[in-house]
């Protein structure tokens, strides 16, 4: 069985394309169904944030579900193939391994070191999990990265005081406006972007913040947890009145086509009064025809690239840090995987000696006779032939998953088959 990944992010397509593969979690389970029913697709698992679509898989024949998994994607995104190559990388094997252990670590995050990623990890593992999209490899699989991210942000300090994409909007929101803090802002969604653009915004200055939510329970809620801070809410219907009374908007909503455009500001933006948009959703919540109007200055989740540049530096040392632990998860998680290629050979002889240790006890009991022992006795003869059977067969074992390499490893597998006359070890089983 193979591991591919096939994907884009940032660093590979611009946002455009990104937010026509974006699969939201209410689309995840038929998208996981979907790809499943392809012949050579085993196991899937979906991790889609706004900066990235990476779908995962365990598969027999590499080439054929690498290509299935494309032909999906390009349905999907109703993207064309030739055009969709242009942004896709596709890793294999141990290199898609390592490659996802560096995305939970947040070493491969728009910025460096990032912890929301974990999280999404997370939810990409449960998803797959709820969805059966993930069985043996790839539960081992997300279950391995998911540990990587915990011990690089626990055992170096990548994570100290790393900037979110949240915390890189607000950033770039006191570039383009000093006076942010006399501004009159708006903030439309109330998830956990949402909170993180609050707690930055407050943390440079005493801001006039209003929150909009599809629900205004949601929105409440969020601004409780600022007690003392001036923070109105709200639902969206009455959006288009407050973006028009605000002097800067950020939208993080989970919509999967733009509430903003420049129609409905051109009807309702006072003449000559500026607003600036900082959209950090993936699908964007703000469409690209608001640049067309002159008061108003628009900008996505690319444009945080400059702003988060100027913080990448100082974290690039604690990621060589990071790059070694995660060797060290790597090489565990390629040692389980090249044990299942024993699994049968170690089946097969267990079988077997079972077998024997069976026949023979029965034989040496019955030569004893019924009026032998108690029933405590005869267990404690059964346990005694289960240890002797344990202890022989316990090294070769070890000794057999510890093998690294291939051809001695499948040299002693077919050793064992000759000498113990098991089934015979065919291509199929191994590997």
């Amino acid at each position: 069985m193979n591991i591919a990944v096939v994907g884009l992010s940032h660093k590979t397509a611009p946002v455009e394309v990104r937010e026509k593969l974006s699969i939201p979690t209410p689309q995840a389970g038929e998208a996981i169904a979907q790809l499943l029913s392809y012949p050579h697709i085993e196991e899937v698992s979906i991790l889609s944030t706004c900066n990235r679509l990476e779908i995962h898989i365990a598969t027999s024949q590499a080439d054929q579900g690498v290509r299935e998994v494309i032909q999906f994607l390009a349905d999907y995104g109703k993207v064309n193939l030739n055009e969709l190559r242009e942004h896709l990388f596709i890793l294999l094997h141990q290199d898609a391994v390592m490659h996802l252990f560096r995305v939970a670590a947040g070493l491969d995050s728009l910025v460096l070191g990032e912890g929301q990623i974990l999280s999404q990890v997370k939810h990409a593992h449960k998803l797959g999990q709820q969805h059966k999209g993930v069985s043996r490899i790839l539960n081992r699989l997300l279950k391995q990265a998911i540990t990587a991210g915990k011990r690089v942000r626990t055992e170096t300090s990548i994570g100290t005081g790393a900037v979110s994409i949240s915390s890189a909007a607000a950033e770039l929101a006191k570039m383009k406006r000093p006076d942010l803090e006399e501004c009159r802002i708006s903030i439309l969604g109330a998830g956990k972007m949402a909170r993180l653009l609050v707690q930055h915004l407050l943390s440079k200055d005493s801001c006039q913040i209003t929150i909009l939510n599809r629900t205004i329970e949601r929105a409440d809620e969020l601004a409780a947890q600022f007690n003392g801070a001036d923070i109105q809410t709200g639902t969206l219907d009455i959006m288009m009145e407050t973006v028009c009374n605000s002097d800067v908007v950020f939208t993080c909503t989970s919509a999967t086509e733009p509430i903003l455009d420049k129609a409905k500001l051109t009807d309702a933006l006072v003449s000559k009064r500026s607003l600036m948009l900082f959209d950090i959703s993936v699908p964007r919540n703000v469409h690209t025809d608001v640049n067309e109007l002159d008061n108003v200055a628009a900008f996505n989740v690319d444009d945080l690239k400059a702003v988060v540049a100027q913080n990448q530096e100082s974290r690039r040392q604690m990621a060589m840090e990071a790059e070694a632990l995660l060797e060290e998860e790597l090489e565990a998680f390629m040692d389980w995987w090249r044990s299942l290629d024993t699994v049968f050979t170690i089946s097969s002889l267990r079988s077997k000696v079972e077998t024997i240790r069976e026949q023979e006890l029965e034989k040496a009991l019955s030569r004893l006779g019924e009026e032998f022992g108690s029933k405590k006795q005869r267990e404690v003869i059964e346990a005694l032939t289960r240890g002797i059977v344990n202890k022989i067969l316990h090294d070769p074992m070890v000794q057999l998953r510890a093998q690294r390499d291939i051809e001695a490893r499948k040299q002693a597998m077919t050793t064992l088959h000759t000498l113990f006359d098991l089934e015979p070890l065919s291509n199929e089983k191994f590997g």
